[in-house]
């Protein structure tokens, strides 16, 4: 089984996965306020994920940045999420922490053995080193039970309205990104299926500040994804950008909250993959980019 077609069943488990989903103890107010996520990759976006879902309550922290800045975790409870539990910056950190709690899928692993207490993922996968879909989901699911009391939805009414809807657009090569409070994270996520996937030269922002910022690196047929529900403000943004001959994709994302954290997961997936399928890809861009991942490895681990 090649890279890519491991990465689409992955994302197709993710459908019968939700119906077995086992929700963590949400933390009281009081525990939240004393608590800080943190992680790498796909696993801040989880990290992020809890933040807005606590409406600010937990804090949300970069590793390098608690371990450059020791003070922030002398008196806090830290939550590392991290899928292979070797990051060696989370480890570090996690030692001098005061209390420690691992997200990971690896029992076993460094961060595991240094952490005060471990919540093991256990999301079934192909087994086939590929970009991350049902993992990032679980921990992501993970993360916001933790702060939020939530109804996972059993039936896969979202994964297919964002599987419907991806047949109506198509991307360039340069993609911007654009979310906000709750979505800014997945916003990010989405960037990151295009690198892995594809390599392509993807930018995520918040709504506002691309106005301010990126806005003035666009070219004519450039893509602008928005991943908020439609409203007045982003609806004029979508209009400008037209009418300037930017490829806007406004998908139809959901008003409650955790709906549009799924449905924005599963087009972040889907996108990324049926654009490699259009191009015949058999791997993953990261798969295959060995000297490059090299450096990711040596960096990271």
């Amino acid at each position: 089984m090649n890279s890519l077609e491991a990465y689409e069943k992955d994302i197709v488990l993710q459908i019968d996965f939700l119906k077995l989903f086992s929700k963590q103890k949400t933390l009281s107010e009081k525990q939240q306020k004393n608590t800080l996520f943190s992680g790498s990759g796909d696993s801040l976006v989880s990290a992020m994920l809890a933040e807005s879902f606590s409406n600010g309550k937990v804090s949300v922290f970069d590793p390098l940045d608690l371990y450059k800045n020791p003070q922030l975790v002398k008196s806090k409870n830290i939550y590392f999420v991290s899928i292979s539990g070797n990051t060696l910056t989370n480890i570090k950190v996690a030692k001098v922490a005061k209390k420690t709690i691992a997200i990971t899928s690896q029992p076993d692993s460094r961060l595991a053995k240094v952490s005060h207490d471990v919540i093991l993922l256990s999301a079934p996968n192909s087994g086939v080193f590929t970009g991350g879909s049902i993992s990032f989901l679980e921990s992501a699911l993970t993360c916001i039970s933790l702060v939020s009391s939530i109804t996972i939805p059993r039936r896969p009414k979202l994964f297919l309205k964002a599987k419907s809807d991806i047949k109506k657009f198509s991307v360039s090569k340069k993609i911007y990104v654009l979310g906000t409070f709750f979505t800014y994270p997945l916003a990010m996520y989405c960037a990151a299926k295009f690198y892995e996937l594809l390599g392509y030269d993807v930018h995520y922002a918040r709504i506002e500040q691309f106005s301010h910022m990126e806005i003035f690196s666009l070219k004519k047929d450039d893509t602008v994804i928005v991943f908020e529900e439609k409203n007045t403000h982003n609806t004029q943004l979508v209009s400008n950008l037209k009418k300037i001959g930017i490829n806007v994709i406004h998908p139809p994302v959901p008003s409650e909250k955790l709906s549009q954290m799924l449905y924005c997961t599963f087009f972040s997936q889907l996108l990324p993959l049926y654009e490699a399928k259009k191009k015949r890809k058999r791997d993953c861009h990261f798969v295959l980019a060995k000297e490059i991942r090299d450096v990711s490895n040596r960096m990271i681990y």
